[in-house]
């Protein structure tokens, strides 16, 4: 629905402000809005969407610089541990996000294990992952941005972790 909305905006080149409510939900609406961002939407535009974002009431930024709140990241990807990687007993696992450009101040990562949110720092790109029972994992990450509540996320990994029993020892 808020697609077809803003492709009928963008047909007729107009500004559709977006803001954030307190409960989080996102709203779109061509009338101004304490706090909207105004989004310049126009035909020429190749998605046929939203165009330049700047904040209502502020110039309109150059073309080839991206808004300061857009999730424009080249690279994104949870890089350790890798897909389907398995871990034996006692290792300590080690997790890393590639990404770039670098994390803006007012952007957040938030970090998932199984679909339950990690309690990390707001800016870890790494980390490590204390002993873990055995079993299958997934991890996820995204990156919300503060200010406009867009949020990006990242590949989900799986991961293994198995454990030596007094059947199978582990051998070295």
């Amino acid at each position: 629905m808020v697609a077809g909305l803003l492709a009928a905006f963008a047909v007729q080149a107009a500004v559709v402000y977006k803001w954030v409510d307190p409960d989080g939900v996102v709203h779109y609406s061509d009338q101004a809005s304490p706090g909207a961002e105004k989004i310049y939407t126009s035909s020429s535009t190749s998605a046929g969407a939203s165009g330049q974002r700047t904040p209502a009431g502020s110039p309109k930024a150059a073309a080839s610089t991206p808004p300061a709140g857009e999730l424009a990241y080249s690279e994104f990807s949870i890089t350790s541990p890798v897909n389907d990687q398995t871990f034996f007993g006692d290792d300590v696992i080690a997790v890393h996000l590639s990404l770039a450009p670098a994390l803006r101040p007012n952007q957040s990562i938030a970090w998932h294990l199984n679909g339950r949110e990690l309690d990390n720092p707001p800016d870890a790109v790494s980390f490590a992952l204390p002993h873990l029972d055995r079993g299958t994992y997934t991890l996820a990450a995204s990156i919300t941005d503060q200010r406009t509540g867009d949020a990006q996320s990242s590949n989900t990994v799986t991961f293994f972790v198995r454990q030596p029993s007094a059947l199978a020892p582990q051998h070295k």
